[in-house]
């Protein structure tokens, strides 16, 4: 495996240098996600029957129990600000889930950067071995033969092949995380339209 690695050329090593940030970047994602594992259903229902129930204090404890959550980071604020205006509690509401979504986006643009990059540096390794090739074939003349082109050759078939075998699973891992951050974005925007019509509900009863 190394003997291929280095009848890559000297293109192989930024190759190998961003794959090793690629899937360390990947490995950090996913544990970001594990760290968010809610049952978001059970979550809100146990949020909102202490809302119904005027118990604010509690809904807030448990919200803070489970503040790696994005929905819970939300709702912590959104209950914490509960004295608002509705229409003011809607725009915080609205800014805290977005600076949640940002926080899931962290690291994804460098990801897609070293994506775009892998087959680049491919096919830079597949122009200088082709270039290397015609160079032996250009010095040898009418002597040429086929152990003389081989180096050049395999320079350009194993760095376009690492480029893709690199870019192709970080791919798949970028579009799973887009994924689940726009679902988590969905889960955000419906449950905190209902999070403020609680409130609300809250107060009116207050008031009774």
């Amino acid at each position: 495996m190394f003997e291929l690695f280095l009848k890559g050329g000297p293109v192989m090593w930024p190759i190998f240098i961003a794959s090793i940030i690629g899937f360390a970047l990947v490995l950090v994602k996913f544990w970001d996600f594990r760290q968010m594992q809610l049952n978001s259903f059970e979550f809100v229902r146990e949020i909102f029957i202490k809302l119904s129930t005027g118990d604010a204090q509690d809904a807030l404890i448990l919200c803070r129990e489970q503040k790696r959550h994005p929905l819970a980071a939300v709702f912590s604020i959104g209950i914490e600000r509960r004295d608002l205006p509705s229409d003011r509690l809607e725009k915080i509401i609205e800014q805290a889930g977005n600076n949640q979504i940002h926080k899931m986006e962290k690291y994804l643009g460098t990801l897609a950067s070293i994506i775009g990059i892998e087959p680049l540096l491919g096919f830079l390794g597949t122009i200088t071995g082709l270039i290397r090739a015609f160079m032996s074939w250009e010095k040898a003349g009418s002597n040429i033969t086929v152990n003389l082109l081989a180096g050049g050759i395999y320079e350009a078939m194993i760095t376009t092949a690492a480029g893709l075998m690199v870019a192709i699973p970080l791919f798949l891992c970028h579009n799973y995380f887009v994924s689940r951050i726009k679902f988590a974005a969905n889960d955000l925007n419906n449950h905190g339209i209902q999070l403020i019509e609680a409130i609300e509900e809250m107060k009116e009863r207050a008031c009774q």
